[in-house]
């Protein structure tokens, strides 16, 4: 299945090549997690902050559905 995946900041260096600014297209299996695209893109857990499905916050077990699309940001820190 596919889905959109948009990776913010320090995090859209795990991108797969063809990505077009801090988006891609990415065919995943059926029933993967949100864990499953973060394993698959060779992200760090640690480093997905805010998971968000559709516009919806959703935990690294959440099961994605096809043409949904994952926005992952990083931690923040500011001064």
């Amino acid at each position: 299945m596919n889905i959109q995946i948009k990776l913010f900041a320090s995090l859209s260096k795990f991108l797969p090549e063809g990505a077009k600014g801090k988006e891609a297209l990415l065919s995943v299996p059926e029933e993967i997690t949100i864990r499953g695209v973060l394993e698959q893109l060779g992200v760090p857990a640690k480093m997905a902050q805010l998971i968000m499905v559709n516009g919806v916050r959703r935990g690294l077990d959440y099961v994605l559905q096809e043409g949904d699309l994952l926005s992952i940001f990083p931690p923040i820190a500011g001064g």
